[in-house]
């Protein structure tokens, strides 16, 4: 009886793919490395308790984790409304220019240790956004052959 219940149970329910190939892959060590980083500088920005850069950085955070999360259980081929590379181009390059803009402003506005820390983490950041970007971009076709 518990076979029968069980290949009902598999037959009926829809099972979610995770993609541990991802993980271990260039594109989601960048995207962890950078969860990892905005999460420091978020500590650091909350720690001096300065909200605007406390929700700047909050911001970025969810969304790459959300980016990560949809390539992670395949949610892009599922969710096919959107070209998700592409969104995920754009959001690298405009948090990459964000967040360096919020590290200068910054570091020009206040002195406390926790801020500063911030800041710098924040460059990180936008490094490692920038590279993102960069890399994905190399590898969107727009209508070319892929070689």
């Amino acid at each position: 009886m518990t076979e029968d219940m069980s290949a009902k149970g598999e037959s009926s329910s829809t099972s979610v793919e995770v993609n541990t190939a991802l993980l271990k892959s260039i594109k989601g060590g960048l995207k962890i490395a950078e969860i990892v980083v905005v999460f420091v500088a978020f500590l650091c920005y909350a720690v001096a308790s300065r909200p605007p850069y406390i929700a700047a950085s909050l911001l970025e955070l969810l969304i790459t984790t959300g980016l990560l999360l949809l390539y992670l259980f395949k949610l892009n081929k599922t969710i096919t409304l959107f070209f998700w590379p592409l969104i995920d181009v754009l959001n690298s390059f405009f948090a990459s220019v964000f967040m360096f803009i919020l590290s200068v402003v910054a570091l020009s506005t206040d002195s406390l240790t926790a801020t500063v820390v911030g800041a710098i983490v924040g460059f990180i950041c936008a490094i490692l956004w920038g590279v993102d970007g960069f890399l994905l971009f190399r590898k969107i076709t727009f209508n070319q052959r892929r070689t």
